[in-house]
């Protein structure tokens, strides 16, 4: 018994970061146009954040400029990305989202 749970203890230690894919910041960038209500609307839907934490992501973007709203493989923030953009111009603002790597 006790090679084998060595071996699994062996396996599952040898796993490093690099197993898993790279994983992308994806932010908001605050604007003068873009209202406050619209930013906390596209924090809950899109990012599915809590009222509290979308209110508090929200101040942090107006306060600092830009915040992390998620970190995610990189297809799915390209896409968090694009529903921003896409959602922001349907209602004439000009919401800028971007992602880095992290």
């Amino acid at each position: 018994m006790t090679s084998t749970d060595s071996k699994t203890k062996t396996r599952v230690s040898s796993k490093s970061k690099e197993d898993h894919p790279p994983m992308y910041k994806v932010l908001i960038h605050n604007d003068n146009y873009t209202t406050m209500e619209f930013v906390v609307d596209i924090l809950l839907n899109v990012f599915g954040k809590s009222l509290e934490k979308a209110n508090q992501i929200m101040l942090n973007i107006h306060n600092r400029g830009k915040e992390v709203c998620g970190i995610y493989p990189l297809q799915i923030a390209e896409t968090k990305v694009e529903t921003v953009h896409h959602l922001a111009s349907n209602k004439g603002f000009p919401l800028k989202s971007t992602m880095e790597k992290e």
